[in-house]
């Protein structure tokens, strides 16, 4: 997978490029840097997530997902390579099935907020939406496989379902939207 790192402050970025994990140079401002910061950046809100008080299994999870966002990102900036496996897409499904069986059916639109470990779980969703559409973009533009995107996706729905539990540790529950038009149609109802 590359050269590790052994000094940080290399100055090779200064000219605007940067390089991949083949020892090739691109711009900064290229897909595959932009799918590969935006990855970077949910894995380390994920890490701010994780400095809450959370479930045991929870906790668990998501630092399985912090390596399994690690090794995205690694197949993000070696083209052509694959370090993503299939068992962390099933990890997902899996617990996918397990939050949501927990919960009730959402009958209106919910609000990101809540406790603040929810709160920081929608803001998790926010970026792994930018991450998935910065990878769909450099797929449009290059050959690689279909994981990354479908990781991305899997991952932003658990961590909207993982923000409806969290809100519910200690008996809260979703801050639900007030929409107007339902507002006025159940006013209608009661009349």
């Amino acid at each position: 997978m590359g050269n590790r790192l052994t000094q940080i402050a290399t100055r090779t970025g200064d000219d605007g490029t940067t390089g991949l994990g083949n020892n090739t140079r691109v711009s900064k401002n290229s897909g595959r840097p932009h799918a590969m910061g935006d990855v970077d950046e949910l894995n380390s809100h994920i890490g701010l997530l994780l400095c809450e008080p959370l479930p045991a299994d929870v906790r668990e999870l998501l630092v399985d997902v912090q390596h399994q966002l690690f090794n995205l990102g690694g197949e993000l900036s070696i083209p052509g390579f694959e370090l993503l496996k299939d068992d962390g897409l099933l990890q997902l499904d899996n617990a996918l099935a397990h939050y949501n069986a927990q919960l009730p059916r959402l009958q209106e639109f919910i609000l990101p907020a809540g406790t603040r470990a929810a709160a920081l779980a929608h803001v998790c969703r926010t970026v792994a939406r930018r991450a998935e559409r910065a990878t769909v973009a450099l797929q449009e533009s290059e050959e690689m496989r279909s994981a990354p995107r479908q990781y991305l996706n899997r991952l932003s729905d658990l961590l909207f379902v993982l923000a409806r539990v969290l809100n519910r540790v200690d008996g809260g529950d979703d801050i639900y939207w007030k929409s107007e038009r339902l507002a006025r149609a159940a006013s209608d109802d009661a009349q």
